[in-house]
């Protein structure tokens, strides 16, 4: 939303196990008679030692994209490299995708919102693009009134309480009884997870939703919380839900109860990780987090699965530190390329470390860059995409629906970004990635996964060469050009102990990926 400067275009080298064209391997000096005797072929990519391997990807096509057709688990953090989850198999699970505002409560401007939201469609295009994971969005805010969050005008039934009566609450329906748990809302959250593991696509529930109640409370906004608005005689308005210095023993009740059937809805699926809330904000919700994840992890050790339970950005007043220190399994920073050390599993999204504006001004080799700088720094990666939300200056969705502000296809400026991510999930499948870990002193560019002597992955943000520190030994390689989503070239190449250049052969972003041994994965 807001926060960080724009960041330098960056081109991304891949070295890791399968074979990316282009790569002019230079030796940064002279070799030794010894280191003669290992190395072999020249720079030219095209040389006979450099000859495309009979099980490369072919140049001048797309990467096939590489996912699994259902989401196993339940995920937990991965012992042998805690950057990522695992389902228990010992496999590195990385996690990308897109989310959207209306993917659980139908949203929209007009009152009560007028467009379905589509997700059987939704769910084939996150497989189109190569996603395995959202965001399921709650909403706190019937309606949070005329906002620069056109998307969050009006959200629609069902809602996580009953709207019961007697009496209107501010926004003209009926009041909430916040005793009585909506089971059609719990049914639709089911729903809809289920749907999502059925497409290879992990779901982070979302418990509670603090930006609304920071910067959203209006007039008419429906507050469940606020006295007039339930039969209750509750009055916790405004941050007071997320703040345990306001809220009394009977409100945080009333959440223990919600988040007790969040948990019983969800608990026995594979596909589940938990987000305490969006962007509530610090110092105040601080606390609260804690002791919400405190009472989740507790509650969830009683039933069969547990599940990774998340804590991200807080806006305003937040601290990354904050997210380390905590007790969470997994983070969402507020860096643009936080720092990837295995402490907790990061998954960066643009919600809070790559807001809109940054993205309109930074364009298409911005967007890809922060993808794949990301990446290669051992993060996973999420974009809070506008979707089909009609925002003027941020998000031009083509065709026309019930209400203006809601679009039928999204808007292609996202695309870069939409399509670097997707590539990511085909090389974090078709590498060794639990064995891969940031080495940022490996590489001239600072962006580099490797495990070293058998797959380097190197991100470069700038057009040229740039030089790889390697063991000895033959190299399979492969060119993978961004701007495309194409492979240029393949092949392999000797080469001694040291530091090498590598070249790509144009003027734009590059991804190399090398590794001693074929890809095992095509």
């Amino acid at each position: 939303m807001r926060k960080q400067s724009p960041f330098l275009v960056s081109v991304v080298v891949f070295l890791v196990s399968v074979m990316f064209g282009d790569a002019l391997p230079g030796v940064a000096q002279p070799p030794t008679p010894q280191q003669k005797e290992h190395s072999s072929g020249g720079n030219d990519p095209h040389s006979k030692a450099s000859k495309p391997m009979h099980d490369a990807q072919e140049s001048g096509k797309a990467p096939t994209h590489l996912r699994a057709q259902t989401a196993t688990g339940p995920l937990r953090v991965n012992p042998a490299n805690p950057r990522y989850f695992t389902d228990g198999s010992g496999k590195a699970i990385y996690l990308t995708g897109s989310h959207t505002w209306a993917n659980l409560m139908d949203r929209g401007t007009l009152h009560p919102p007028q467009v379905p939201f589509d997700y059987p469609g939704y769910m084939k295009w996150m497989v189109a693009h190569n996603f395995n994971f959202m965001r399921l969005w709650t909403a706190e805010l019937p309606d949070s009134a005329d906002t620069d969050d056109v998307d969050e005008n009006t959200v629609g039934l069902p809602w996580k309480w009953l709207r019961t009566g007697p009496g209107l609450a501010n926004d003209g329906g009926l009041k909430f009884d916040l005793t009585k748990l909506d089971q059609s809302y719990f049914d639709h959250m089911r729903a809809r997870t289920i749907t999502a593991g059925q497409h290879g696509i992990y779901v982070s529930v979302m418990l509670f939703n603090g930006y609304e109640l920071q910067f959203e409370t209006n007039a008419i906004d429906g507050d469940p919380y606020r006295a007039s608005n339930n039969i209750n005689n509750i009055d916790c308005p405004g941050n007071c839900p997320t703040d345990s210095s306001q809220m009394s023993d009977e409100v945080w009740n009333i959440e223990k109860i919600y988040m007790q059937k969040v948990i019983d809805t969800v608990n026995d699926l594979d596909n589940v990780l938990y987000e305490v809330s969006n962007e509530s904000g610090s110092p105040f919700s601080d606390a609260w987090q804690a002791k919400v994840i405190s009472f989740v992890k507790q509650y969830e050790s009683t039933k069969p699965r547990q599940h990774p339970v998340g804590m991200t950005f807080q806006w305003k007043g937040g601290s990354d530190l904050t997210l380390y220190r905590s007790a969470a399994d997994w983070i969402s920073a507020g860096s643009h390329v936080p720092p990837s050390d295995g402490t907790k599993v990061i998954i960066n999204d643009t919600d809070h470390a790559y807001g809109p504006p940054e993205l309109k001004h930074d364009g298409a080799k911005g967007q890809r860059a922060w993808v794949w700088e990301n990446f290669t720094s051992g993060s996973n990666v999420a974009l809070m995409d506008p979707y089909l939300v009609v925002w003027p200056g941020r998000n031009a969705p083509a065709g026309k629906t019930a209400d203006s502000r809601v679009g039928l296809e999204p808007d292609p400026f996202y695309a870069p970004i939409r399509d670097a991510m997707g590539m990511t999930l085909t090389y974090a499948n078709r590498m060794n990635l639990v064995a891969m870990t940031p080495q940022p002193s490996l590489c001239s560019t600072h962006f580099c996964l490797a495990n070293p002597g058998t797959e380097y992955l190197v991100y470069q943000p700038y057009p040229g060469p740039f030089s790889v520190n390697l063991a000895a030994g033959t190299y399979h390689y492969e060119w993978l050009d961004p701007t495309s989503n194409r492979i240029t070239s393949s092949g392999a190449v000797s080469v001694f102990k040291g530091d090498h250049t590598f070249t790509p052969a144009y003027k734009a972003d590059a991804i190399l990926y090398l590794s001693v041994a074929p890809n095992r994965k095509r």
